[in-house]
């Protein structure tokens, strides 16, 4: 069945290249912070030394994760991916429904500077400043395992690690370049809608595979997919518009630090 296979692959490409984007975006925004303020030597050299261990880990642990037999991964993937991505999805609905600030690039950027200033001395961008070249390392390792994580759950229990690992790579150089290009935050991604799509996408792939584990026999085999991707983000946004209404009835509709930050945003 070549069709279903393609629709699978594109899957796995796209969930992995979405949720590799958005980790991107997080660990570029501290990266550029702690480099404006201690000089691109110390942020630059921490993130190459985080991106130096993050492919060292992946050397000595992937091999072993990529070798467990097919079958007992089914399960623990399928529970893996529900926790994540319903930890996302629980976020990005609150969000959508006005009941959680949206996460901003912008103000994390400022708040990472007001940081990084307020515990370095004045001048430190001349030499190598250890803080920011930790922050850039932790920045880029956190971020990079939440990637490896993804893309090895995503792509092996699918068969389609080659599929994910592209569409990560594609996202990380995406990033890359244009950070390289524009010097500030990636303000303009839609962070809080990737992450409400991507979250519905590794919730359905966790349900999915979880089934398979149980011995669940999908109807349509890998086209069963779409129909739970369809039925998980329809359900997501039923349950923001339900907060929504939830939210006027008790008189709170947009919370105090929302119409702060839509202020400051104006």
């Amino acid at each position: 069945m070549l069709e279903p296979r393609l629709i699978q692959n594109a899957a796995v490409v796209g969930t992995a290249f979405a949720a590799s984007l958005v980790e991107c975006v997080e660990a570029l925004t501290i990266v550029l912070a702690v480099s404006s303020v201690s000089g691109w030597r110390s942020g630059l050299l921490g993130a190459a030394s985080g991106a130096v261990f993050l492919a060292a880990m992946i050397t000595l642990a992937g091999g072993a994760l990529v070798r467990v037999p097919l079958d007992d991964l089914h399960i623990v993937i399928g529970v893996v991916l529900l926790l994540f991505g319903l930890s996302w999805l629980r976020k990005a609905v609150l969000r959508a429904a006005g009941l959680k600030a949206k996460h901003d690039e912008a103000a994390i950027y400022d708040r990472q500077i007001d940081e990084m200033r307020s515990n370095l001395r004045a001048g430190s961008g001349d030499r190598l400043d250890y803080l920011a070249m930790i922050a850039a390392f932790k920045a880029v390792v956190i971020e990079g395992v939440e990637v490896v994580l993804i893309v090895v759950a995503v792509g092996r229990v699918a068969g389609a690690l080659v599929s994910a690992a592209l569409g990560a790579g594609a996202a990380a150089i995406v990033v890359v370049a244009l950070g390289v290009a524009i010097h500030r935050p990636l303000t303009r991604v839609p962070e809080n809608a990737l992450k409400f799509g991507v979250g519905a996408v590794i919730v359905s792939f966790g349900i999915f595979w979880l089934g398979e584990g149980l011995g669940v026999k999908w109807p349509g085999g890998d086209l069963a997919m779409l129909a739970i991707i369809a039925i998980v983000f329809a359900l997501a946004h039923l349950c923001a518009a339900a907060y929504r209404v939830q939210g006027r009835r008790a008189g709170h509709d947009v919370p105090r630090n929302v119409i702060l930050l839509r202020q400051k945003r104006s």
